[in-house]
């Protein structure tokens, strides 16, 4: 009996050290391309900032908390947007510790690299048409971390709304984005990054030729031919309140209940996004080019005190904005689009001089880490059992009373 029980224990350990070794080769041999448009693989908007400062950095233990709860709810893959921060170094040092820690664990980055132009927040006028001497520092840490973490890092990103012309603080040319995007793609053939390493920029549906003509310059479009992907923005929500041409209650529908309406303005909200998207997509095969296009970034805040909150156009709460979500995951899902939802948890340095502003509250979890309504089914289902964000059990917003909630929700303006 003792025999077979040392044989029963080596042939346990010899099982287990296989699927280790075989969940190792696949953190190092699944690609972007694997990653990508797989429901399986569901992408998020990452930071894990919980003051009104990023001078003041999460630690690795309160980054592998969060990607623990991540984890929980299928997100396999995050986004971040700049590597001069410490924080980024963190989020991968805790994917790697979580990595050694649990062989089934999988967790993958798209790195940003930011890009802004020449005089971007000095003080000085910027000038678009010059680049910040910064960027390319920017772009070797960037690759220096792809080095340093292959089995991570499975995409580079040059820039975050780096070319869109609202962006009046820093943003550039298209010609900036090209040469680094060029750049990288160069190394990969030297054999100086990995070949299966995705470059893109991630930037607003406009940028990418799907609004003003403005943007439809020659530069912009040799980066489309460049980059392994197209990665755009959305936001219906910022423009619930210069559009109401999709936002608002019809007058045929005033005799719906106020679920019933606002479920309507929402779907007419998706389908907005979704143009946006598909204007992108127009205008990439109109150059000829085919290839895949995924969201960077959409996503709808839970608070607004001031123009898109109650005071104006009665778009942000926690309803609204879990509707929206739950839309964007279902259609993106079915037709095998990556979408990085904007984003995890709230985070309160974005704006820090207001905290009722909506950039403080895009987060499908409050800062203590509470389940805001968009993810309710989940704490349901029990997922996030056992996890805690900074000493504090995953629990619903609203003591999880519906009805506590659906008092503070309005219906969007009569059209």
């Amino acid at each position: 009996m003792e025999n077979l029980s040392k044989i029963t224990f080596f042939l346990l350990f010899l099982f287990l050290a296989s699927a280790c070794k075989t969940m190792q080769n696949t953190r190092k041999n699944i690609t972007a391309s694997q990653i990508l448009g797989n429901p399986d693989y569901l992408a998020i908007y990452y930071g894990g900032y919980r003051t009104t400062s990023r001078r003041v950095t999460p630690t690795v233990a309160q980054l592998k908390e969060d990607m623990k709860i991540l984890s929980a709810m299928g997100v396999k893959i995050i986004r971040t947007y700049n590597v001069h921060l410490p924080e980024v170094n963190h989020i991968l040092e805790a994917i790697k510790e979580l990595n050694k820690e649990n062989a089934q664990f999988q967790m993958y980055v798209m790195l940003g690299a930011w890009i802004d132009c020449k005089n971007a927040w000095t003080g000085f006028e910027p000038n678009h048409h010059e680049e910040s001497e910064r960027n390319p520092v920017e772009i070797e840490h960037a690759v220096e971390l792809a080095k340093k973490y292959p089995e991570i890092i499975k995409i580079i990103a040059v820039g975050n709304e780096a070319m869109v012309k609202w962006a009046t603080a820093y943003y550039v040319q298209p010609s900036v984005i090209l040469k680094w995007v060029n750049h990288l793609q160069a190394l990969k053939k030297k054999g100086d990054l990995p070949k299966d390493l995705w470059i893109t920029s991630s930037d607003n549906f406009a940028s990418w030729g799907g609004g003003s003509p403005e943007y439809h310059v020659a530069d912009l479009n040799e980066l489309i031919k460049a980059v392994d992907y197209i990665s755009l923005h959305t936001y219906p929500m910022h423009d619930t309140h210069y559009h109401p041409v999709f936002w608002g209650v019809k007058e045929s529908e005033a005799g719906k209940t106020k679920e019933e309406q606002i479920e309507l303005a929402m779907e007419r909200a998706m389908q907005y996004a979704i143009e946006q998207f598909k204007a992108v997509e127009k205008y990439m095969r109109s150059l000829g080019v085919e290839k895949p296009l995924h969201i960077g970034e959409t996503g709808w805040a839970a608070f607004c005190n001031e123009l898109y909150g109650n005071n104006g156009a009665k778009a942000t709460d926690e309803y609204k904005a879990g509707i929206f979500y739950q839309k964007m995951r279902k259609w993106t899902n079915e037709n095998k689009i990556s979408c990085f939802y904007f984003e995890a948890f709230d985070e309160v340095w974005k704006d820090a001089s207001n905290p009722l502003g909506s950039e403080n509250h895009f987060g499908l979890f409050t800062l203590d880490g509470k389940a805001k309504w968009a993810i309710w089914d989940l704490v349901d289902k029990g997922v996030f059992k056992g996890l805690m964000r900074d000493g504090n059990p995953i629990q619903k917003t609203y003591e999880g009373k519906f009805q506590k909630l659906l008092q503070e929700v309005e219906t969007p303006p009569r059209k």
